[in-house]
């Protein structure tokens, strides 16, 4: 249906393919992706999109925006990196790449180049028709930092009408997932320090206190809602001395619900553990506030409009080159039984709208969901089976099948996104279907006094 405006895509893969690998080459971790970002605001400049730097006062959040019509469309794209994830690009066994311990493990150098192409491919029809505004947001920090979350609060995505976006995995389908709110802290606990031997009594160990309190939170897991969930990890252990009282330490807790009223009753049980534990060994304990998102909320017309788009594509179909580099990588992961069934390396077919499942992950795309009906397809970018926050997909991120379905997904948003331009009643039935569910309300889960952890330079 609008063929020659996604040949766009085509026409600049080269451009968008180009991006995609330079920001997998400077590999960055949430709020330090200077150099992604910059690279992305040149060539979207270039490309004649007026863009403006730091939004929401974050350094690399910025918005690039095209047309004055209506509806006003926004595209996602995050390019932060993980840490502890180097890897050579294109190879089938773990190697350590020279440069920083830092790799693009959830794919967001092609998340980044997909979303360029689908705005270059809007753009296009814009400058033809005289319809339509897109703004493409430039979103960092999404791992761990939620970035969108602060965009947010500031009222960054205030006036767009819908927005599209997309992320690589290794399946093709629209998203109908829902995803958990989120509360992370830090509880740091503060005892007496003491000889361990000599004079133990004297002593109060914070150690203990963390201890118990996840012996608490593990008995709360009897008592909370099958689709809640509460992770911890301790962070600070008191020091490697067993004959010294550890006079400090600390633990992390990422609880997780099916709405924000649930993670906030569930987050304050967990404030109540700690207090506990505090009681039981005599301590004390501060709370650090960390992070959190809303739950995601999904559009069913906006669904049923993305996979209208994919289906309307040409699927990518890998090379025999590809499917043996596929082959041989996969041998390397950790598969379920029920991958271990598969037959294909690649997903070779856009999948129907599934029945939502509860989905034990969160994301800060959430919280651009409750200020506009959103929408999100996953792209088949890996070899199927292929661990997310792994190795196998770092070094999948500048392949040549990589490349192509990361095209694929340009044409797809830009697909989406060009139904809605030309059909409103699309958009206004997405927004009776946001309000239904959200009441026209929006509160941001992070509180006012705290602020996105940027690093000094």
């Amino acid at each position: 249906m609008f063929e020659m405006y996604l040949s766009t895509v085509d026409e600049k893969s080269a451009l968008i393919c180009g991006l995609s690998d330079f920001i997998w080459d400077h590999a960055e971790v949430p709020y330090t992706e200077y150099e992604s970002a910059g690279e992305f605001c040149r060539l979207l400049e270039k490309e004649g999109f007026t863009v403006t730097r730091g939004a929401a006062d974050i350094p690399t959040a910025f918005t690039a925006t095209f047309g004055d019509g209506a509806p006003h469309i926004g595209v996602l794209a995050e390019y932060d990196a993980l840490s502890g994830l180097s890897q050579e690009a294109n190879v089938t066994e773990k190697k350590y790449k020279e440069g920083p311990d830092i790799g693009h493990g959830c794919g967001h150098n092609l998340f980044a180049g997909g979303s360029f192409g689908a705005v270059l491919a809007i753009k296009s029809f814009i400058e033809d028709t005289g319809k339509g505004k897109v703004t493409l947001f430039g979103c960092p920090a999404e791992e761990g930092g939620n970035g969108k979350v602060y965009m947010a609060r500031a009222g960054v995505f205030t006036g767009v009408d819908a927005v599209v976006s997309w992320h690589p995995e290794k399946m093709y389908m629209p998203r109908t997932r829902p995803a958990l709110a989120l509360i992370s802290k830090i509880y740091s606990f503060t005892g007496v320090a003491s000889h361990a031997g000599g004079s133990p009594h004297l002593g109060r160990s914070a150690l203990d206190a963390v201890e118990l309190m996840n012996v608490g939170a593990n008995f709360l897991r009897e008592h909370m809602p099958l689709t809640c969930r509460v992770h911890y990890a301790i962070i600070d252990t008191g020091g490697e001395a067993p004959n010294i009282v550890q006079s400090h330490a600390k633990v992390k807790y990422m609880v997780r619900a099916e709405t924000l009223d649930d993670v906030l009753e569930l987050s304050a049980r967990v404030d109540r553990i700690a207090q506990g534990a505090a009681l039981m060994t005599d301590t004390t304990f501060e709370t650090k506030f960390v992070s959190a998102c809303s739950n995601l909320i999904t559009i069913p017309t906006l669904q049923k409009t993305a996979l209208e788009a994919m289906n309307d594509l040409p699927f990518p179909v890998p090379t025999e080159e590809e499917l043996s580099f596929g082959k041989a990588l996969r041998a390397t992961m950790p598969l379920t039984s029920k991958e271990k069934q598969e037959t294909a390396i690649y997903a070779d077919r856009v999948l129907p709208l599934a029945p939502p499942a509860a989905h034990g992950g969160s994301t800060d795309t959430s919280d651009v969901s409750w200020n506009t009906p959103t929408v999100q397809m996953h792209i088949g970018n890996w070899v199927k089976g292929t661990p997310g926050h792994s190795w196998q997909a770092v070094t999948q991120g500048k392949s040549s099948y990589a490349h192509k379905s990361m095209l694929y997904a340009s044409k797809a948003v830009a697909g989406t996104a060009l139904r809605l331009i030309s059909d409103p009643s699309l958009i206004e039935k997405a927004k009776a279907e946001h309000f239904e569910q959200t009441q026209g309300k929006y509160v941001c889960p992070i509180p006012a006094d705290v602020n996105p952890p940027i690093p000094q330079k």
